[in-house]
């Protein structure tokens, strides 16, 4: 058997990357893509291989030579590369074509060796590698029968989102035998490149083929093998970190993204925070329904969106704000907020850092045990002009009674001090009924409570990135406001605050099954004899792993079972290296967390 790997393309969408090489030239964690490939294939027992080269093709030909390991290497050129497509590069390779068992391959691509052994081993001699469609996929997809033939090439224009869920996507590995290269594909290519012109794709070739009665072409469905394509900058910082060679390294990387984990489907976040049940899909058709007019239309001006919210919470318009995310309010009010700031810590990095880039002078209160109560507080006040809770706090889950925290409102207040109230998690609690303090009457007998809250953790829309701030006192809303642009929510967060007032009843049963999970978990962790469990009333945990290293805990989790949790080493208050927080995520996430958890713990390497 032997391999033909397509190079001849320029790689424009990776700009500086392809600006003096060719795009199998492009390094992925220190090691080209084109050593990437040739590895698999020598590790394969592949022998012989044949690249067709064009663009900087001096460069790759003078970098690989005639020979990697133990794979000789033959070069076809494309000179016109820059004028026809990867129809005609195959083509100018049939004669090798005719001659063995075939693997071809793009030079775009990076993946498991492991999957090139496992095609060769297939019993079907003509076979294609295949994926289930995930959103971060581009490209051509096929239908598969029931006995895994593929029934149906799809190229981009033909694509139907609304049958995605059935469509695999062509990861451009393929192994054919030399008798479909003798007797179907080549012919069919030399008849299509003559009809269609060279500027047209290969897989059309095999389009055309799926359409026979006798179509021996089978796929090969990957079930978990890494493989990545890329195309641009960003597929490169993705495919380094799917690759990436140490454990700590692709933790950090994940980390240093902060979100976009939808482009890493096979990772389970327990980092960050969520509502896994909310929104219902009646809301999510619904907001579908609307998909292509709020798309083309733009958002009402922050009137509007202060309307909605003081709709959804039946308080005053005058007294709330809307925002594209709390982050966005809190930098906001820390421009408005001046003097001495309290903060308890461990807590949300944002606080802090908002003020304390604001000029403010932040007071730190470190309390033993992590817990803390009302009347510590109280004494924190006698040395700031402000104190932030944050109820249930984060990333402790500690909880302060309603009537305590009115209580402290009232000192403060006759102190002529402030309470900044961030109540992004109270929903979760289940503790006593209607704990949060955002109403109106609270809102008119303590003007100098500030209430945050994040729509998004609560709500499970962390893609629409909405916040709310609430204040009795109607100058500071005023001063506050200033901070924010008039567009500052988009229109499906608009949307989504028009049309919340009918799914209250969904979303408060929403909240009740994080309250149940989160009983049913607790129970769970604390058989763990190595886990110290800290009491939540928010949608995730506190654990302290006794004689357990967090970061290396952390970082095999990921590496070993792509599953990502919130490593609290190094963040004030935290008193050492054995303290994660764990969200909670649906029944059969937090039991696959529960199972891999016990896997890791068992290990001798921690």
């Amino acid at each position: 058997m032997q391999a033909i790997i397509l190079a001849a393309g320029m790689g424009n969408r990776l700009g500086k990357y392809t600006k003096d090489n060719t795009k199998c030239m492009l390094p992925i964690n220190g090691k080209t893509l084109a050593e990437h490939a040739l590895d698999a294939l020598n590790d394969a027992g592949i022998r012989k291989c044949i690249i067709v080269v064009g663009y900087k093709k001096e460069n790759l030909i003078a970098f690989l030579g005639n020979r990697y390991k133990n794979v000789d290497i033959i070069y076809v050129s494309n000179d016109i590369y820059d004028k026809t497509n990867n129809i005609y590069s195959l083509y100018l390779a049939k004669e090798y074509l005719l001659q063995d068992d075939t693997l071809l391959l793009e030079s775009d691509l990076i993946f498991e060796s492991r999957i090139i052994q496992e095609m060769i081993n297939d019993a079907n001699p003509t076979i294609a590698a295949v994926a289930s469609f995930e959103s971060w996929m581009d490209g051509t997809v096929v239908k598969l029968t029931e006995d895994k033939n593929i029934s149906a090439f799809i190229p981009k224009k033909m694509f139907n989102f609304d049958e995605s869920s059935s469509y695999y996507k062509t990861v451009n590995i393929y192994k054919f035998s030399r008798d479909f290269l003798k007797n179907t594909y080549v012919p069919f290519l030399e008849a299509y490149s003559c009809a269609m012109g060279n500027n047209e794709y290969y897989e059309q070739v095999l389009r055309v083929i799926t359409t026979l009665d006798n179509s021996e072409l089978k796929a090969f469905v990957l079930t978990g093998q890494k493989w990545y394509e890329i195309d641009d900058a960003q597929d490169k910082y993705i495919a380094e970190t799917i690759f990436c060679a140490s454990p700590k390294e692709k933790l950090k990387r994940i980390q240093d993204a902060y979100g976009g984990y939808w482009r890493y489907p096979s990772m389970l976040d327990f980092c960050y925070l969520v509502n896994p049940y909310f929104p219902p899909k009646q809301m999510e058709l619904e907001m579908k329904a609307s998909f292509r007019e709020l798309l083309s239309s733009y958002p009402s001006g922050l009137n509007m969106q202060n309307l909605l919210g003081a709709k959804l919470y039946n308080i005053d318009e005058s007294q709330i704000l809307i925002g594209n995310g709390a982050a966005e309010l809190i930098r906001a009010l820390a421009l408005v907020i001046k003097g001495k700031i309290g903060v308890i810590y461990p807590t949300f990095n944002e606080y802090e850092e908002s003020f304390a880039a604001a000029g403010g002078e932040v007071v730190r209160y470190i309390p033993q045990n992590i817990s803390y109560t009302a009347s510590e507080l109280k004494t924190l006040s006698k040395d700031c002009n402000t104190i932030i809770l944050i109820n249930p706090d984060n990333p402790s889950g500690n909880y302060i009674l309603h009537n305590d925290v009115v209580d402290l409102a009232s000192t403060l207040k006759s102190e002529g001090k402030k309470l900044i109230l961030d109540e992004s998690f109270i929903d979760f609690s289940d503790t006593e009924e209607n704990p949060s303090l955002l109403r109106q009457d609270i809102l008119n007998n303590f003007p100098n409570i500030i209430i945050v809250k994040s729509l998004s953790k609560s709500y499970g829309v962390p893609g629409i990135r909405l916040g709310v701030l609430a204040c009795g006192d109607e100058e500071l809303i005023k001063q506050i406001r200033k901070h924010l642009s008039i567009w500052n929510i988009n229109s499906f967060g608009e949307y989504f605050l028009q049309i919340i007032g009918k799914y209250q009843k969904d979303y408060k049963e929403s909240c009740k099954n994080i309250a149940k999970e989160r009983s049913r978990i607790k129970s769970l962790l604390d058989k763990i004899d190595a886990v110290e469990v800290y009491p939540s009333q928010a949608n995730y945990f506190l654990c302290k792993f006794n004689g357990i290293c967090a970061p290396l805990l952390t970082e095999i989790l990921l590496d070993k079972h792509e599953i990502f949790i919130k490593d609290l080493t190094g963040k004030t208050g935290i008193p050492d290296d054995s303290y994660v927080r764990i969200a909670i995520r649906g029944t059969e996430d937090n039991n696959t967390f529960i199972t891999r958890l016990k896997e890791v713990l068992n290990d001798n390497s921690l």
